[in-house]
């Protein structure tokens, strides 16, 4: 059967991940199923294939709505996640009963491969978050064993909500706080490798059958405050750093996560940055699979321009002189 005769449906491929996932696998000629809560959100992904390959179909996230989805399907990819819970999306909801009920429609349905976003460095961390993705990988496990978990560090690219948010706040506010002085390490990676990752574990159908878990680290191991220095050096501001324990910085995410909206930081993900996001190495990872990570210096630059003082072409503008 050729790929143009195989359906994949992606969960959550509206998202920022999602979408690039998308993207990859239209350009591989596969027809693709988008499973949104409201389908006409994700309009706009149709123009990522030809006419009638990509479709956006309603699914309420219930066991019966999953099922029906996937039905039909060859490859399913899962790629649903949040960073904070509110309401009815809790972490337990999201990363823990979500997965698993895709992985039992996946049985039933026989579908040939799950590919499942987890995260990085969540054995060693003691938040909220890490342990309902970890309990959401675990789930996967027994009910389904044709699947794949990949497991990136925090992603980088133009719509991500990591760099772009700090941008802005160096952009407006007078100082950066370091919390707990900034010396967590990540290993960013960028959005377009992650996708490339999810497109390999489908299409080479010889992949390293004996791991069923990639971590997923850029070419660079870095600090939060070397995160926040290259930020600042593209943006051109030059704002001093505070420090804040990690107690204080809880207390404060606990009074910011009950504020309306998207909340700016909470307490659970103050827990998380107790703990280095960067690969274990006791999994294979990007070049294993044959993919030669993208540093950040290569993209960032690219895209945070838009938050130099005077707008992108200021920036522009002072890079000729230079």
């Amino acid at each position: 059967m050729n790929k143009q005769e195989q359906t994949i449906c992606v969960f959550g491929g509206t998202g920022f991940v999602g979408r690039y996932v998308v993207q990859k696998l239209a350009h591989q000629g596969y027809r693709i199923k988008v499973a949104s809560r409201s389908p006409q959100s994700a309009y706009f992904l149709r123009t990522y294939g030809v006419v009638g390959q990509i479709v956006p179909v309603l699914c309420d996230y219930s066991e019966d709505s999953i099922k029906a989805t996937v039905k039909g399907c060859d490859y399913v990819v899962n790629t649903v996640g949040v960073l904070y819970e509110k309401g009815k999306n809790s972490f337990e909801q999201i990363h823990k009963i979500l997965p698993e009920n895709i992985a039992k429609a996946c049985a039933k349905e026989k579908v040939k491969k799950l590919v499942h976003i987890s995260a990085l460095g969540i054995e060693n961390s003691h938040s909220k978050y890490a342990k309902s993705k970890l309990d959401g990988e675990e789930a996967i496990k027994d009910v389904f064993k044709n699947y794949i978990v990949l497991r990136p560090s925090i992603v980088f690219g133009p719509e991500d909500d990591f760099f772009n948010r700090f941008a802005r706040m160096a952009k407006f506010s007078p100082f950066l706080p370091l919390i707990g002085g900034g010396k967590t390490m990540f290993q960013p990676v960028y959005v377009n490798d992650v996708a490339e990752a999810v497109k390999i574990c489908i299409v080479e159908k010889d992949l390293n059958s004996s791991s069923k878990c990639y971590e997923l680290g850029g070419p660079e191991k870095v600090s939060f405050k070397n995160i926040l220095n290259r930020i600042q050096k593209i943006i051109g501001t030059d704002r001093s750093y505070i420090g804040i324990p990690f107690w204080i910085a809880k207390l404060q995410g606990f009074f910011m996560s009950l504020l309306p909206g998207e909340p700016i930081l909470t307490a659970d993900q103050v827990k998380s940055l107790q703990s280095d996001n960067v690969e274990s190495g006791q999994f294979p990872d990007m070049q294993d699979m044959g993919i030669t990570p993208t540093a950040m210096g290569l993209v960032v630059p690219r895209y945070l321009d838009r938050h130099y003082a005077g707008g992108k072409f200021a920036a522009s503008r002072k890079s000729a002189k230079v």
